[in-house]
């Protein structure tokens, strides 16, 4: 592996070229993040899917690891929106929808929804690179000139610019936030109130890094460069190191058995074509499968919709604060990951034999807050958790899948909690 070009520098000249530079960088991380929940989600389970005893032994190693990825990356996009936070700007929790092979980001990155497997796995080392290396992405991703020109220090309006890896935008970022203090002074760069910060205490996460002032902001971008291509070059234990050393597990496996596979042939599907490309889709049309997938959807959208209330709350108490936090964990973990998972061993329709369906993460239309209000805000996400629940038991009913009926069961205490914080007069009849 060699050493890449130099990459230009990244501008930031005013605090509305680093608000975009971080909104890119969440986009960024919600999208990779999704990428590996997708990956893990096509394992197969056990030798009862015709592995080997070894053979499903490493699947299941390589499914904890790809776990504890996704868990490091959720904890990168919580650090991207304290930074946001810190300086005023509002967190956000919108993206494109997958594909994004060109066009939205710069032209070395391109993401997509693959099973695990050799493409997957040259995927995930190509973006994790460590700054400086020089690797191909997998052979299904294209390469595409540059088409972002340099940002000039003068211009006001901010804009996308180029860089090849990520380990060189948040360097970008830190040169840039070291940069406006200097000249603006650092009380007048960090002027987020503390209490918008995502903290250890609220998410029992003792890495998560509040952000108030230089020093921590320095303290988070350091932690998601080290958690991502190692500590300034010491990859091993780093996510570029770990998805190298399955990459050396996974070809030595495939070397005895050239029919190793270890994951379902997962084919991410819509309910419908996404409205922001204009490229057709492949949709899920096995009945069974939709009645997994579009619950998994809603859950999806309420997991986002109470990490949005929780980074743009308002007068929330302490434990409703807390009770956001349990909700988007709890949505995530007991609702979407098992609908996600039972989904890749349902074929996704006739229209694509031999693929089975898999989860597309969806977005319906770009996310935001529902109102700025606690109260009404409130009343409208149980509402749609009401709505969620309904629906499960309808899946229920028609396909009898135990997995649907456990989620609805399980949104429904959330719903229970949720209701206890919603105004009588604002329930429905």
């Amino acid at each position: 592996m060699s050493q890449a070009p130099t990459e230009p520098p990244i501008v930031v000249a005013n605090r509305e070229h680093l608000w975009w530079l971080l909104n890119e960088a969440s986009q960024l991380e919600h999208m990779i993040l999704c990428q590996y929940l997708f990956a893990e989600a096509s394992l197969k389970s056990g030798t009862e899917e015709g592995l080997t005893p070894e053979q499903a032994a490493a699947v299941t190693e390589w499914g904890g690891v790809l776990r504890s990825i996704a868990v490091e990356e959720m904890l990168h996009l919580a650090l991207v929106t304290n930074l946001l936070a810190s300086i005023g700007a509002a967190p956000t929790l919108g993206r494109p929808n997958f594909p994004q092979r060109s066009g939205y980001f710069p032209a070395g990155i391109q993401l997509d929804l693959l099973p695990f497997g050799e493409q997957a796995l040259r995927h995930f080392l190509y973006l994790e690179r460590p700054e400086g290396m020089e690797l191909q992405d997998a052979e299904s991703f294209q390469p595409i000139p540059p088409s972002r020109t340099g940002l000039d220090p003068g211009e006001l309006m901010p804009r996308g610019q180029e860089y090849q890896t990520i380990g060189h935008l948040y360097r970008g970022l830190e040169q840039g936030l070291r940069a406006l203090c200097d000249r603006l002074g650092e009380r007048a760069v960090f002027v987020g109130p503390p209490r918008a910060q995502a903290t250890p205490e609220r998410f029992r996460w003792p890495q998560l890094v509040a952000v108030t002032d230089l020093k921590s902001a320095q303290a988070a971008i350091d932690l998601i460069i080290e958690q991502g291509e190692g500590a300034r070059g010491d990859w091993r234990q780093a996510h570029y190191g770990r998805f190298l050393a399955i990459w050396e597990q996974y070809a030595d496996l495939r070397a005895r058995d050239p029919g190793f596979e270890p994951a379902r042939p997962a084919l991410a599907g819509y309910l419908r074509q996404p409205f922001d490309i204009a490229a057709p889709q492949p949709l899920i049309t096995d009945p069974a499968a939709r009645r997994l997938a579009e619950p998994a959807a809603v859950a999806y959208e309420l997991v986002l919709h109470a990490l949005t209330r929780f980074f743009t709350h308002t007068d929330e108490s302490e434990e409703q604060l807390g009770l956001l936090i349990r909700l988007s964990i709890g949505m995530m973990a007991d609702v979407l990951r098992p609908l996600a998972h039972a989904m890749t061993a349902l074929p996704a329709g006739p229209e694509h034999p031999g693929r089975t369906a898999g989860f597309a993460y969806e977005m319906y239309y770009a996310m935001s807050n529902f109102v700025p209000w606690r109260e009404p805000a409130w009343a409208l996400l149980h509402e749609r958790m009401l709505i969620l629940v309904e629906r499960c038991r309808e899946a229920g009913r028609a396909g009898g899948d135990p997995v649907v009926a456990a989620a609805g069961a399980r949104v429904a205490e959330l719903a229970a909690e949720v209701r206890a914080h919603v105004p009588p007069e604002l329930l429905p009849t």
